[in-house]
């Protein structure tokens, strides 16, 4: 009888079994981070939801030619070019530290990027992270400009990365941006500038992406040369690194910079190419 009962019994158990698998997966399917949302650091000027990973470094070398409008004369801008060293550490999953030099305006840096929130399947529906920067312009000269002081040279970026992953190949991220200058180079610039970014990724194959990012300014003054920044980029995955490949209207490559500075005109031809090359540790 006991042998009976349990052959009945043995069914129901393993039925009963695999419903409580069943649920223990579909939970976890529910509560799944969506991973590589951006495979790099940056999407192509502007800084993506990705961070360094907790207890790694990252050294990104940042290389911008000049202008390609200057021809064979300067070997399409080879002798313009402008290169970034940028430091970066995972202090935990969630926060990242960086430091960087630029010899554009021979500009350093310092840097921090969180993460506030991170999209779930049928959950939470964005990658959020938070991401403020401090840079110092060293080029100014006191003899050009009489009076000037430490502060003159300050520059503070403010910015929120709102990201989303809506299938394995295609990303979007909006970034609102609060950008202030101590010293602005049109007399009727507010110091206070506003601005918008909008980037995105598609992957093409299993190692090629194209990318593309835009910045809005929403306070240029009138009389301002610059221009808003348009890039557009391909990623490399190789070995767990990303080569990155890109053309842009904006030479300088800090966010101040890029936001404020960008000076070139694809309308007219007068864009950059540049790479940037990662190494963790």
């Amino acid at each position: 009888m006991k042998k009976i009962f349990l052959l009945f019994l043995i069914p129901l158990l393993s039925f009963s079994q695999d419903d409580l698998l069943q649920e223990i997966t579909t939970e976890k399917d529910d509560n799944q981070y969506a991973s590589a949302v951006f495979k790099g650091l940056k999407i192509v000027n502007f800084e993506s939801t990705k961070l360094a990973d907790k207890g790694l470094f990252y050294l990104v070398v940042s290389h911008r030619f000049g202008s390609v409008k200057s021809g064979i004369e300067d070997f399409f801008g080879l002798d313009q070019a402008v290169t970034r060293l940028n430091f970066m550490y995972g202090i935990s999953d969630k926060l990242q530290i960086g430091i960087s030099r630029s010899s554009f305006q021979k500009t350093y840096e310092a840097s921090l990027k969180y993460r506030l929130l991170r999209q779930k399947k049928n959950s939470f529906p964005f990658t959020v992270v938070g991401y403020h920067s401090i840079t110092a312009n060293t080029d100014l000269d006191k003899e050009d400009l009489p009076g000037l002081e430490f502060k003159h040279r300050l520059s503070y970026v403010s910015q929120l990365l709102i990201a989303r992953k809506f299938n394995k190949n295609f990303s979007l991220q909006l970034i609102p941006t609060l950008l202030h200058e101590n010293l602005v180079r049109i007399s009727n610039q507010d110091n206070t500038q506003y601005a918008i970014g909008i980037g995105g990724r598609h992957k093409l194959t299993k190692r090629w992406s194209v990318n593309i990012d835009y910045g809005l300014h929403l306070n240029r003054a009138s009389n301002s040369p610059f221009k808003n920044p348009l890039s557009i980029g391909f990623d490399l995955e190789t070995g767990g690194h990303v080569f990155q490949l890109h053309f842009t209207n904006a030479q300088p490559m800090n966010t101040s910079g890029f936001l404020s500075q960008g000076s070139g005109d694809w309308s007219d031809g007068d864009f950059f190419f540049g790479f940037n090359l990662s190494r963790v540790f």
